[in-house]
């Protein structure tokens, strides 16, 4: 009754259900133990009695076998434990269960049997069971007299087998003989049977073992009849078990070898009379690519693919004969990701084979992969990118330069557009498949189809750049976590490497393409371009952008990644681009060496071959470095910057040189110094080696990369010369500039050279046909032959010459006396000035410059001296420069007595610094014997001069009019003697004075103005200390007046040394033992009332006094000196010869007009000392219609509110003139105002007394001109 309970079953289990699960004859007799405690409520015993009954229908045993299968999947624990309670019954239920398999036709129940059988053995893991299975199969395949039951068996053995590997060895080892039987399943005509019989197959072969030791019964029996099998196969079941057979088959070489030699009998003997039945795996394979079904045709793809992969020059030829690639080329515009992926492994392998090539495959599905490239670059597949990236690169990489790979210029574009769109992925792996596949596609013949896509090449090249950019400058990853952190960034330094490289491979191939294309006329330019257009699509625009994106983009790249780490691969192709880019832009070559050598880049590459090339490792960098190096060394020294380019002779043998040396240097600086320095017998080999170290050393110097020691190269260099002098040789003058400037760049201020390397030095010079060969314009440079006196004296005024024609500063600006004394010196200037004033000596090599060299060096000379007089104040120099000058001047009188004008254009030039050094001397310092001896010798070079000769006669007369005016009244009346001694001067001055109012050969302003100021000054001092006159000069007065009463435009300093000399004459009383003042032609008798003004007339008074009016209202502080002083002295001579006329003269109404039209300047304007001193005039003759008495206490009154301290000493002197004046006239009763007049003169008298003496010597539009002279 409990058995009947517990069998009863949960109370939603159906009552139909429950009785179908139990077999009710039998079940009554069973334990309990064989019911299954949960649903579904199956009694084992009940199974056992219930399926082997006939009586039983199929359609019940199926379904207890339904419900056992699913207790098997819920409740497995459950069921074996139920199943293992007894070992016999559990054999026996198992046995029970391969009886029903094999003798139940339904397909349904067969399946279901061997679900069951498969689920209870591996379950269960016992050996008895799994032997009593495989026996059980054995002797059913045995006994059974047709394959055509054998079909559940077979399917149940490979099922086996796959749920337990391990069977295959057993199998094979154990039961052998089922071979045979499957050989016959494999013939039988049934394709379930044989896809059976492959399914089994495949698993066993699966096992190495297994494989192993069915080779035999493969190469023997089965090879045939499964090719043929495989070729014949009719349904999807068949075919896939047999592609699977095939793949496990293809990981084996034996296999793989056995099934293409059986495929290439079968090829040769095709149509050729023979056994039938030899198939061809290609022709298979073929066929199954040529299906409509996407699985065939990717299993088709792998097994193609798992033959290749074993010897792809071995096997791929089969493929290709059989037309594969073409089909697999179509492939690659379907839809699937997979049958896209596998084709592109296919054909990956088979670019392997050159005939993959050479039967222009490639040319017919190229479109086809660009095409396939774009497509796949829509999708999110990275491995899709990478392998499509990876055929592209290996079918441009393998493509033979005769065969044409695009066809079109239109197809090469749209291939750089993908490759372009790849390699800015943010996949990295992506852009680097991308980065090697454009490295391919950057070849002469991929890009040669006209027009050549220039501005293609350029976005594709920009790209590619951009992405290494980006990708170099992520940050690395720099947590402090230890050694594994440590591991991920030098991981992430390697793979940034590795881009680099890549990116760089690719940059190379575009350099290596420009210089291909330069012997290409056809691929200058694009022909199909308008001529208006903007020539972008040039090779020489490309070349450009090459050279600029390299500037840009490739050295800050790899100049990062250095800091980081240096591989040996990397820098060679990076020194490579460099190299190239040479001759890439050849008119930018000497530019960009300049910039790469002052970016250190000589350093960078001789530590690479220090580090890397020794020992002959590393021979291609070495060679790379050492190319570089060449062209880079040729390129600086053939566009030199300070020094003079070398001549094709010394180009060619520093190219010698170079060559043998350079690739010979791997040693480190000090190495390199030490054996620079090497005073032992040195072979022509290591003097070569040397020439190269000096070399490099000298230009990374000039381009202030100071990588070595300057106190130890110094010393290398010195030992180095003392070795070539020792050995009696000479070196190249390439070499020994680059001695001479590094020793004194390098030498310290406070060291020097021993005297053998000075003697030496000069022994070298002295064999140099001239100094400009070794010549290098820097300031240490002409220190160093100034410093030494050996070689100054031999060599200093070649050297100074030298340095003053490659001087470029502005000496224009620096002429300029207010400019100059504001705006700081230029450094080389500077460095001379300090070597002048620490050598004064030098000063006589300038001035010998000045008159030897040309006259543009010579000016700058000049003015170099010029602006040393006079920012270095402290410094006495004129004695030696006048000393100099003095015997230069006879020197030059003795060859050039006739005509000094033709000596020397640079005469004047010295004359002027003459007359510089003359305007330095202080005012009261007595003139020595050299002085006198100047004055003589330059009055006698005058004499020999005309009037034309403006250049030599204008600093001439500065200097002998500077001379008068700077010294005391004695020396003064010395100098005057001696000039008044030269007949031929003065009869100069007489030519000259005649040509100021001429209009035809009228010389320079400047030079009539000097000529009249040197006339009053001679005038003067003749009068003063009656000197003797050996030559008279003759004036027309007339001619005098005439000018001064119709002034020339802009002649305002003319005008005044007219009046200067004027107002000599007026003071003189027209009486100089040196001036003849002479009418102008027929003149009639004078009146009687002119005779007492004689030489003047009335109307010639009147005239001049209009003139001198019309002359003050132009306001010219210089002018207005001169005019009021002629004008106190017209007055002076007209009281003293007719009173009645001055008075007349000074009343005139034009005089107040006059003065108020001067005082309309501004508030202070009465307080200028020509406007006093015309006031003190008015006020001397009475003249009270111009000046009343009350304006003159407004005079004074202004003037006592004014602050005296403010004014310059002339005004006071004008200022105290007046106030005297006023006082002796008594023009003023008003008590207040004389107490007021008498605190001003006091004050007056003392700052008059405190006040400085005002400058008095100036050079005004290159006139000497004294102040006081003109003034006073």
């Amino acid at each position: 009754m409990a058995v009947r309970d517990a069998a009863a079953g949960p109370p939603g289990l159906g009552r139909d259900e429950e009785t179908a699960l139990f077999f009710k004859r039998a079940h009554y007799r069973h334990d309990p133990c064989w019911l299954m405690p949960v649903p579904p409520r199956l009694c084992l015993a009940c199974m056992l009695e219930l399926l082997p009954e006939p009586r039983v229908s199929l359609v019940r045993k199926k379904h207890v076998l339904s419900c056992f299968h699913d207790a098997l999947l819920r409740h497995a624990s459950l069921v074996m434990q139920l199943v293992a309670q007894d070992q016999r019954i559990c054999i026996h239920f198992i046995s029970m269960l391969f009886g029903l398999l094999c003798n139940v036709e339904d397909g349904s129940v067969t399946d279901l049997c061997i679900e069951v059988l498969i689920q209870l053995t591996t379950q269960l893991k016992l050996e008895q069971i799994i032997h009593c299975l495989l026996d059980e199969c054995h002797k059913e395949l045995c006994d059974m007299p047709s394959m055509r039951g054998s079909l559940a068996t077979l399917t149940f053995l490979g099922k086996l087998v796959d749920a337990i590997p391990p069977l295959a060895d057993k199998l094979v080892m154990e039961h052998s003989d089922l071979m045979e039987h499957l050989l016959r399943g494999l013939v039988y005509p049934n394709e379930g049977v044989q896809a059976s019989v492959c399914y089994l197959y495949g698993k066993l072969y699966s096992s190495p073992v297994a494989a192993e030791t069915l080779s035999g019964h493969f190469r023997e029996k089965l090879c045939p009849l499964f090719l043929s099998t495989l070729d014949g196969a009719q349904t999807k079941e068949l075919q896939i078990n047999c592609l699977g057979l095939l793949r496990q088959l293809l990981k084996y070489d034996l296999f793989v070898s056995v099934i293409m030699n059986k495929s290439a009998l079968a090829e040769s003997t095709e149509g050729v009379e023979g056994p039938p039945g030899k198939t061809s795996l290609p022709l298979v394979l073929k066929k199954l690519l040529l299906s409509r079904d996407e699985t065939l045709q990717v299993a088709s793809a792998h097994c193609i693919t798992a033959v290749l992969v074993h010897s792809p020059v071995k096997h791929a030829p089969a493929f290709i004969h059989a037309d594969i690639p073409e089909f697999l080329f179509e492939h690659l515009s379907s839809s699937s990701e997979v049958l896209v992926w596998s084709s592109y492994n296919c054909l990956i392998l088979l670019a392997e084979e050159p005939l993959f090539f050479s039967k222009c495959h490639t040319v017919y599905g190229i479109e086809s992969v660009v095409r396939s490239l774009q497509g796949s670059l829509r999708m999110n597949n990275t491995e899709l990118h990478k392998q499509g990236l990876l055929l592209f690169a290996e079918i441009l990489t393998r493509q033979p330069e005769e065969i044409k790979l695009f066809t079109s210029s239109a197809m090469c574009r749209d291939a750089g557009r993908a490759l372009q769109e790849a390699v800015s992925s943010p996949v990295l792996e992506v852009a680097a498949e991308a980065v090697k596949a454009i490295s391919a596609f950057l070849r002469k013949d991929h890009q040669s189809v006209p027009p050549v896509q220039y501005r293609e090449l350029r976005a594709l090249l920009e790209a590619m750049l951009s992405r290494c950019a980006d990708f170099s400058q992520t940050p690395l990853n720099r947590r402090p976590l230890g050694h594994a952190s440590n591991r991920d960034s030098e991981k992430a330094i390697l793979r940034r490497g590795k881009f680099l490289l890549s990116t760089l491979e690719g940059f190379r191939n575009a350099c290596r393409l420009a210089v291909e294309f330069q012997s290409e006329p056809s691929a200058q330019e694009n022909p199909f371009t308008a001529p208006s257009a903007e020539k972008e699509d040039t090779l020489e625009a490309f070349s450009e952008f090459l050279l600029s994106a390299c500037d840009s983009l490739c050295i800050p790249m790899v100049m990062r990644h250095s800091e980081q780490a240096t591989h040996p691969n990397l820098m060679e192709v990076f020194l490579s681009i460099l190299h190239s880019l040479f001759v890439i832009v050849p008119h930018m070559k000497e530019k960009f060496s300049k910039k790469l050598a002052s970016s250190s880049f000589i350093r960078l590459t001789l530590e690479l071959k220090a580090r890397f090339c020794g020992s002959l490792s590393h021979s291609a960098l070495n060679q790379v470095c050492s190319s570089f190096l060449y062209y880079m060394t040729l390129n600086l020294l053939s566009a030199p910057e300070k020094t003079a380019p070398p001549s094709q002779e010394e180009l060619s043998a520093v190219s010698a040189f170079l060559q043998h040396g350079l690739p010979q240097i791997s040693s480190r600086s000090p190495e390199s110094l030490a054996f620079l320095s090497d005073r032992q017998y040195v072979e022509g080999t290591a003097r070569q080696r040397q020439y190269c170290i000096l070399l490099l050393f000298y230009l990374a110097y000039i381009y202030e990369d100071r990588f070595v020691s300057e106190a130890e190269l110094f010393v290398a260099v010195q030992s180095f010369l003392l070795s070539l002098q020792d050995q009696g040789e000479r070196p190249p003058l390439v070499i020994f500039r680059a001695s001479i400037y590094l020793l004194a760049i390098c030498q310290d201020k406070d060291g020097a050279l021993d005297e053998a390397v000075v003697s030496a030095i000069r022994k070298f010079l002295e064999g140099i046909p001239d100094l400009h060969l070794v010549y290098i314009h820097h300031p240490l440079l002409l220190r160093f032959f100034l410093l030494y006196p050996e070689l100054m004296s031999r060599f200093g005024h070649r050297v100074l010459e030298l340095w003053f024609s490659w001087e470029e500063s502005s000496y224009e600006e620096l002429d300029d006396v207010p400019s100059a004394g504001q705006s700081p010196l230029p450094a080389s200037i500077t460095a001379l000035f300090h070597m002048l004033r620490s050598s004064p000596s030098i000063l006589l090599i300038l001035l010998d410059l000045i008159y030897s060299s040309p006259v543009d060096t010579a000016r700058k000379v000049l003015i170099v001296l010029r602006t040393f007089l006079r920012k270095n104040e402290d410094v006495e120099v004129g004695g030696l420069i006048r000393g100099h000058f003095l015997l230069i001047l006879q020197h030059l009188l003795v060859e050039h007595g006739a005509s000094p004008s033709g000596a020397s254009g640079n005469l004047p030039l010295l004359l002027s610094l003459l007359s510089l050094v003359q305007l330095k001397n202080t005012s009261e310092q007595e003139l020595d014997s050299m002085a006198m001896k100047l004055l003589h010798q330059v009055s006698k070079l005058c004499g020999k001069c005309s009037p034309v000769d403006v250049d030599i006669l204008q600093p001439s007369f500065n200097f002998l009019y500077w001379s008068l005016h700077q010294t005391t009244p004695s020396s003064q009346k010395r100098a005057a003697a001696v000039l008044l001694s030269s007949t031929a001067l003065i009869e100069l001055l007489e030519k000259t004075l005649a040509l100021t109012w001429t209009e035809v050969d009228s010389p320079s302003t400047t030079l009539l103005c000097s000529a009249w100021l040197l006339t009053a000054s001679f005038s003067a001092q003749q009068h003063d200390g009656s000197l003797q006159v050996h030559q008279t000069l003759s004036i027309e007065l007339d001619q005098v007046l005439k000018v001064l009463s119709f002034p020339k435009k802009n002649a305002a300093l003319l005008s005044a040394a007219i009046l200067c000399f004027l107002r000599t004459a007026l003071q003189q009383s027209f009486s100089s033992a040196l001036v003849a003042l002479v009418p102008s032609g027929a003149q009639p008798p004078p009146a009687p009332e002119n005779t007492v003004l004689a030489p003047l007339r009335t109307s010639q008074v009147l005239s001049l006094v209009i003139g001198l009016q019309n002359l003050l209202v132009q306001k010219d502080p210089l002018l207005s000196y001169a005019c009021v002083g002629c004008l106190e002295a017209l007055l002076d001579y007209l009281h003293t010869r007719s009173p009645d006329i001055a008075f007349h003269v000074v009343s005139q109404p034009w005089n107040r007009f006059l003065l108020f039209t001067l005082l309309d300047a501004g508030e202070s304007s009465f307080l200028r000392p020509e406007i006093l001193r015309l006031m003190t005039l008015f006020v001397r003759f009475q003249s009270s219609s111009v000046l009343s008495h009350e304006e003159v206490g407004h005079v004074l009154q202004g003037a006592a509110l004014a602050d005296l301290s403010t004014l310059s000493n002339t005004t006071l002197q004008a200022l105290r003139a007046f106030f005297l004046q006023v006082q002796s006239m008594g023009i003023l009763a008003d008590h207040s105002t004389t107490q007021t007049l008498q605190a001003s003169l006091e004050g007056l008298s003392l700052s008059t007394s405190s006040a400085q003496p005002p400058l008095d010597m100036l050079c005004l539009g290159g006139v000497a001109v004294s102040l006081s002279h003109i003034r006073d």
